[in-house]
């Protein structure tokens, strides 16, 4: 019974918060401090204010003086005996009002109910009501929804008071002892009674005839026992005015929910609802379900089973045989469903949030999977969150269900491998797949007539061109997948509505859409645009796409608020509609023009100049002159400085890029034409020393390092630590000590903040970049070879190639043999 109280509360309160507008700081919770009295320090905003579980035992007038914006009061669990006629009389917003568990005595006395006119519930059960008359004062509350109210005693006209009101919910809590006159009920204007039982409580047969009579919706809660009365009375009623039947929170054996299904199904309700059902004494053979009914659907949510032995087929055959529309049975750990054993009339089966296999509606006949051909009426099939794992497997299982137009297999793990083809029922429209572990293999696997196809949250990253058409495919969603352009309209020549949100997409080719002719609606918000050139075409598409007579006939879904820029730096976070990027730094022609016809002037003027003032000469000598400044510089290290110093150059690289130093970088340096010694961590790392004291002893013995730059580089650990060791040896050696050499092209935004010391080298020194043009290569390697050429005190040339001799020595003798 508190359970009841508790989720009634709790379901009030998250209606209202749903109206409410208002901040956390509005909501005060004074439950169980001990109070004996409304807290005098309530701040003038409280809209909420919980004071249950306390010792209060009166509230005066004035206790809500200041809180004159409340909307929402729980006073239950204390010990309330007496309210002021006057206490509300200053919170007029007052719509939630919970006073059960207490010690008020006198329903027919609630005088302070005349100050909540404005009241949508209102909690007075678990009082000490002996009768259930309901005082004048409850004809005030002109906007009351919810009533949950209890007494011992029900008679006819207790209710007069309330005859004018149209409520949402009655809800009666039955005490023990309970007396109810047949007839009491009539007053009431309710859309649905509920009839919370007491612990081992019978069904009062008075009051279920007035509740099948006189509500269109009936919920019964907590029950244990009275099944048999209840079908009972269900058999033998007539007339049942009630729509909607509801078991809530309750106990019971297999053959009582059996007998009270088929009892039910044979009357003229036409809905029923069963949920937190504990079945005990579950079936070990066969049920029979009646073969015709009025009803139309079916629910059960919640359902758990008490014992491990019983035939799981059984039970699976009395709900797959119900004769009615719909059939739902959702939050239960139920692990497979059977096939009907004849035509099924169900139209509808929604089984969300089990525990379903791929073998679902399949059995298992002579070792081989026989499918159902019994759902042949079915139009809408929902599996949301089961354990369905294989595509091509699930389309085998509805393959003859030949009606079905929706199914939904949204948050399972379902994945295609394209190890089989996948056959469907032709009837299919709507199909959801969202939220599983699709990949681009999945457009092989569809229904040819799918209409609606929702693919979002999955691992798409490009829409295959190669694929059947989809010809009558009217909306596409693949929200939040990692598509990096738009996918092409060849295979969706029908496609009305494209939703792309939450990609990986930097500049959507708009070229793309030309393909797209019936699209109306797009959605490519919230993915990392770039903010360059490329990316002028999908803004002037996304701007004019606000204009009423647009060209394109495309809407695009949340523009401007949803399209941001992610680079460069300079626009990040800033929408696509506020930025401007210049045509003229994005046309080749004008780009050209711009820089050429200024270019070419200048050129020719300080050619014109330097011939009448004869700066090629001065120019020549002072070039001279720098080369001779330089030289003498070189000139001026002194022999102790190379002492310790073993190789020209210590060649630092990625792993990712060791095929271009074997076989380009170390052949070119230590051949013959190079006659240079490197040191390189293949070769000359140490074993049994860690990797730092490796890259330091190397750093020290070389007389430069070469760093060998790419994208693979700067995402290296180990890399990190070579440059950071020699670039503490540039100290020592000079600024030329550090050689780089560009593999390929390094925007400065690829390099990570930590190799600040790269970026700044990058900015203030030369640097080599390697060619592709073959032409150029000797010239690169001339250059690099300069670089790093120095006399060493302890690796003279002569050693060096006296080794290369060796070695084509060897070589010739190899090809002689």
């Amino acid at each position: 019974m508190r359970v009841t109280a508790a989720v009634l509360w709790t379901a009030a309160v998250l209606v209202g918060l749903q109206k409410s507008t208002s901040s956390p700081d509005n909501f005060v919770d004074r439950s169980s401090q001990n109070l004996s009295s409304v807290p005098t320090d309530l701040p003038q905003t409280t809209e909420f204010l919980d004071l249950s579980r306390n010792y209060i035992r009166q509230l005066h007038n004035g206790d809500f003086q200041k809180t004159t914006h409340l909307r929402f009061l729980n006073v239950s669990w204390n010990n309330l005996e007496e309210i002021d006629p006057q206490t509300f009389l200053n919170t007029p917003l007052l719509e939630h009002l919970d006073l059960s568990h207490n010690n008020l005595k006198n329903l027919s006395s609630q005088q302070y109910l005349l100050h909540t006119v404005n009241l949508l519930v209102l909690n007075l059960a678990f009082n000490r009501f002996l009768t259930m008359t309901l005082g004048s004062e409850f004809s005030s509350l002109v906007k009351l929804e919810r009533l949950t109210v209890g007494a011992k005693n029900i008679s006819v006209g207790d209710f007069k008071n309330i005859a004018k009101m149209k409520l949402r919910t009655l809800t009666l809590l039955l005490e023990d002892g309970l007396y109810y006159e047949a007839g009491s009920l009539e007053d009431v204007h309710a859309q649905r009674l509920q009839i919370a039982f007491g612990h081992n409580q019978k069904i009062d047969r008075n009051l279920t005839a007035d509740a099948l009579s006189l509500f269109a919706e009936v919920e019964m809660m907590n029950m244990i026992n009275g099944y048999k009365d209840l079908s009972k009375q269900l058999r033998e009623t007539v007339k049942i005015h009630t729509t909607s039947f509801y078991l809530t929170n309750i106990t019971i054996k297999w053959h009582d929910l059996t007998e009270y299904v088929n009892v039910a199904l044979n009357t003229t309700l036409k809905h029923l609802d069963a949920s937190d059902v504990h079945i005990m004494q579950p079936p070990r053979v066969e049920t029979e379900v009646i073969k015709t009914s009025q009803v139309i659907s079916f629910t059960a949510s919640q359902a758990v089973v008490t014992s491990f032995f019983f035939s799981q087929e059984a039970l699976y055959n009395f709900f797959i045989s119900m004769p009615v529309d719909s059939v739902a049975i959702t939050d239960t750990p139920i692990i497979h469903m059977t096939c009907p054993k004849s035509q099924s009339p169900i139209r509808q089966l929604d089984f969300s949030n089990c525990a379903m296999s791929d073998s679902i509606f399949s059995s298992v006949v002579d070792d081989k999977f026989v499918e159902c051909q019994n759902l042949r009426n079915l139009k809408n099939l929902t599996l949301i969150g089961n354990s369905l794992k294989k595509l091509e497997i699930l389309s085998q299982r509805f393959q003859y269900m030949s009606s079905l137009q929706h199914l939904d297999l949204s948050v399972n793990s379902i994945g295609y491998d394209q190890s089989s083809q996948c056959i469907w029922p032709a009837s299919i429209t709507n199909i959801n797949l969202s939220s599983n572990s699709l990949t681009e293999s999945v457009f092989q696997c569809l229904p040819n007539g799918t209409q609606i196809l929702d693919l979002q949250n999955n691992q798409i990253s490009v829409v295959p061109q190669s694929i059947f058409k989809l010809k009558n495919l009217s909306t596409l969603n693949l929200n939040a997948n990692r598509l990096r352009d738009l996918p092409g309209c060849g295979t969706f020549p029908t496609l009305h509505k494209l939703l792309l949100r939450s990609n990986s997409l930097h500049a959507p080719s708009v070229n793309i859409l030309e393909s797209c002719p019936e699209l109306h609606i797009l959605d490519v918000s919230f993915n990392p645009f770039t903010c360059t050139c490329t990316l002028r075409g999908f803004i002037k598409l996304a701007i004019n796409s606000e204009k009423s007579n647009s060209q394109s006939g495309i809407k695009l879904l949340n523009w401007p608020q949803g399209y941001y820029c992610t680079y460069p730096e300079d626009v990040r976070n800033s929408t696509l509609r506020d930025i401007s990027i210049p045509e003229v730094s994005c046309s080749i022609g004008l780009l050209v023009v711009a820089i050429l016809v200024p270019a070419g002037t200048l050129i020719i003027s300080i050619v014109i100049l330097c011939h009448c003032l004869d700066v090629p000469w001065y120019t020549g000598m002072i070039w001279q002159w720098t080369r001779a400044k330089h030289r003498a510089r070189l000139q001026q290290a002194r022999p102790e400085d190379l002492v310790g110093l073993e190789f020209h150059a210590f060649v630092s690289y990625s792993q990712h890029d060791v095929d271009w130093v074997r076989n380009s970088l170390l052949p070119n340096l230590e051949g013959p034409a190079g006659g240079l010694r490197i040191c390189h961590h293949e070769k000359h790392f140490v074993p049994g020393k860690t990797i730092i004291e490796n890259i330091i002893s190397c750093v020290e013995k070389c007389r430069r390092s070469v760093f060998v730059l790419s994208a693979h580089f700067v995402k290296s650990e180990w890399c990190h630590y070579e440059l950071y060791f020699a670039t503490h040896q540039r100290l020592t050696l000079g600024s030329d000590s550090i050689v780089l050499v560009l593999l390929e092209p390094l925007p400065q935004y690829l390099i990570p903040s930590k190799y600040y010391q790269l970026k700044s080298m990058m900015n203030r020194h030369t640097y080599l970049e390697w060619p592709q043009d073959r032409a150029k290569q000797r010239l690169f390697w001339a250059n690099l070879r300069a670089a790093l050429q120095t006399d060493l005190p302890n690796a003279p040339v002569t050693q060096v190639q006296e080794h290369w001799a060796e070695e084509r020595l060897e070589e010739r003798q190899g090809l002689i043999g």
